[in-house]
């Protein structure tokens, strides 16, 4: 099972971020990776998302390459079948749900806030069910790698990934209603933040 994870995971990250960064590289020259690396709160977030997947990909090749699940801390209560086969549908179908809204945000597709370009709002397709369809998907895909494996890595994953999302949404809505105004109000009162 640990290296179907790790192998889940390098799909994961190659389908949700490295793809569609290069998509939009490719089709409109735009570069998507906004993330600073600075000390300001969007700076922090960005380092924290940072942390988050490199500790999620040691500690998965780790497990891969034969370290016993025991090393992480593994909370055996909750390794029962059924949760962890809940685990993996929850991680598959928030796969499919992020590829979904990434291309459905078209052009407007970032890896944090770009203040020096305003892409066009999308309000369509996921969109007009959620304000952070992206969001949501990583968040829920957060929960169902806890429960497939459910240990002190990836509680902690899901946690602070919790965290570091609910702040970045903020900041975000901040900027958009700041560069938008009156137009992302209105999407504001008739699409909820997550669902």
């Amino acid at each position: 099972m640990h290296i179907a994870l790790f192998l889940f995971y390098v799909l994961f990250f190659a389908a949700a971020f490295v793809w569609p960064t290069w998509r939009l590289w490719r089709r409109d020259r735009v570069n998507a990776l906004v993330l600073p690396r600075d000390d300001s709160p969007h700076g922090l977030v960005g380092n924290g998302f940072r942390l988050v997947l490199l500790a999620l990909f040691v500690g998965l090749a780790a497990l891969a390459a034969g370290l016993p699940e025991h090393a992480f801390g593994d909370l055996i209560w909750l390794q029962v079948e059924p949760v962890r086969v809940l685990g993996w549908a929850i991680m598959l179908l928030s796969l499919g749900w992020i590829v979904l809204a990434q291309r459905q945000m078209g052009r407007s597709w970032r890896i944090g806030i770009d203040t020096g370009d305003q892409p066009p709002l999308v309000q369509t397709g996921v969109f007009a069910t959620s304000r952070n369809p992206i969001f949501l998907g990583m968040r829920a895909n957060l929960l169902g790698l806890f429960l497939t494996l459910p240990n002190a890595l990836t509680l902690s994953a899901w946690l602070l990934g919790e965290v570091l999302m609910q702040v970045q949404v903020r900041l975000e809505e901040q900027h958009l209603e700041a560069s938008l105004g009156e137009p992302y109000r209105a999407y504001q009162a008739s699409v909820r933040r997550w669902l």
